[in-house]
């Protein structure tokens, strides 16, 4: 390569990098609080309300808007997203096709893939992952957890580390939860599958037939205790 390559693939490089400083200077100007402008990558395009924070090392891809008070993690991925007001987007989150509702808490490491809608006053813990599933309001989904193809009513709540199974090896099935349903810690729900409104599931079961309303549903090993045990050494 020659020298007047390396000029031009440098003179291009300045040019791209003032445009993007550019755009951040633009947010800056409308009130955005932005804690690095050289370490906020803007690759689309973005509307914010009020009061918006924005941390270090945040990448903005696709149509991304952000509400009023809205607050965005370090090292986060933000990707053709809505997202309401006063919620918080905690650091090392991912979020791509979906519209997250206001006044809710993602994260830290939160992914949200595409074709996910979430309402209001929602907490969806860190290390969980949600795809093309309806989340309704003040649901609350806990660290470790897995929620696929799934739809969710009002103020749910699912333990730490539960499971949708939604893929049977040949197809995607739904999970349904209506309003107020319980799901204990470390429970696999097998798709398709129904649980009815205030049912609780106790934790470690694996569900597969529906759950009836008000009632407590247990499928999970009884547990054997042998005396006088003696494991083999080494």
């Amino acid at each position: 390569m020659n020298s007047k390559t390396m000029n031009e693939i440098r003179k291009k490089n300045q040019l791209d990098k003032e445009s993007a400083l550019q755009k951040v200077f633009e947010l800056i100007l409308m009130g955005v609080k932005v804690k690095n402008p050289e370490l906020l990558h803007i690759r689309g395009k973005i509307i914010c309300g009020k009061n918006v924070k924005i941390d270090l090392n945040v990448i903005i891809e696709g149509d991304v808007t952000l509400g009023d008070n809205v607050s965005i993690g370090a090292n986060s991925i933000l990707r053709d997203c809505k997202i309401g007001n006063g919620t918080i987007i905690n650091p090392y989150s991912l979020l791509e096709g979906s519209v997250i509702g206001a006044n809710c808490f993602v994260g830290p490491y939160g992914r949200i893939r595409p074709d996910v809608s979430v309402g209001d006053h929602v907490s969806i813990g860190n290390f969980v992952e949600i795809k093309n599933s309806n989340i309704s309001s003040r649901c609350q989904i806990n660290h470790l957890s897995f929620i696929g193809d799934s739809d969710l009513a009002e103020q749910v709540t699912i333990g730490a580390g539960v499971i949708t199974c939604n893929h049977d090896g040949v197809g995607i099935n739904r999970t349904i939860i209506e309003q107020e349903a319980y799901i204990g810690s470390g429970c696999n729900l097998v798709a398709p599958l129904k649980i009815k409104a205030n049912a609780t599931i106790a934790s470690g079961s694996t569900i597969t037939e529906d759950a009836a309303a008000d009632t407590l549903s247990i499928a999970r090993s009884r547990q054997v205790e042998i005396k006088n045990w003696k494991r083999e050494k080494k």
